[in-house]
């Protein structure tokens, strides 16, 4: 993975005030394998692409990994604490060490693991504030996409599904740039 892109990255997530801040309470619930990902890291690059200062998002998606207790139960609670600390945020906590299931797919072994299913390589991303607070990321299919604006599915995605997403997210009226594809890359491995 370019190292230029890896300091881009971590430049920009550090450099935003509101995002640190999000990050740091997210980091001090102690959760094992703790990350915020999707739009949140997505959305940020792609506005910085376009000169937006920040676009919406519907959600802030927290996964985290907790073989021991993988109730949905537990990650209401969890949600719950995270209003308590910012009711102006909409949290969404998934631990993924119970995604598989719902995913149709064989267990997780870890949260970088998971997200290499979710859809699209550019929102396959993940970021959390270590105890430094210097930003961390995971991406199993590097950052080049991202940064290129490029919008693919995934190799391990359904491809049906990711065509309505797209249909559906409507990202390109937000993100004139954007080039989206509609099928898989040799790039990655199937």
């Amino acid at each position: 993975m370019p190292q230029e892109l890896e300091n881009n990255l971590i430049e920009i997530i550090e450099n935003d005030i509101w995002m640190t801040n999000i990050l740091k309470i997210v980091r001090d619930l102690n959760l094992n394998d703790c990350w915020i990902g999707a739009g949140f890291v997505r959305n940020k690059i792609w506005d910085k692409k376009h000169g937006k200062y920040r676009t919406e998002l519907n959600d802030i998606d927290v996964i985290h990994f907790d073989k021991l207790n993988p109730s949905k139960k537990y990650d209401l609670q969890i949600e719950n604490k995270l209003k308590k600390l910012n009711s102006n945020l909409n949290w969404s906590v998934k631990n993924q060490a119970r995604m598989h299931i719902r995913n149709g797919h064989q267990p997780y072994t870890n949260c970088k693991h998971a997200i290499s299913f979710w859809p699209e390589t550019a929102t396959a991303i993940a970021v959390r504030l270590n105890n430094k607070n210097k930003v961390e990321f995971i991406a199993p299919y590097g950052l080049e996409d991202l940064f290129n604006l490029l919008v693919r599915p995934t190799p391990k995605f359904n491809l049906t599904i990711y065509h309505a997403r797209i249909k559906n997210k409507r990202w390109k009226e937000k993100w004139s740039k954007l080039e989206i594809e509609t099928r898989y890359n040799d790039k990655f491995d199937k």
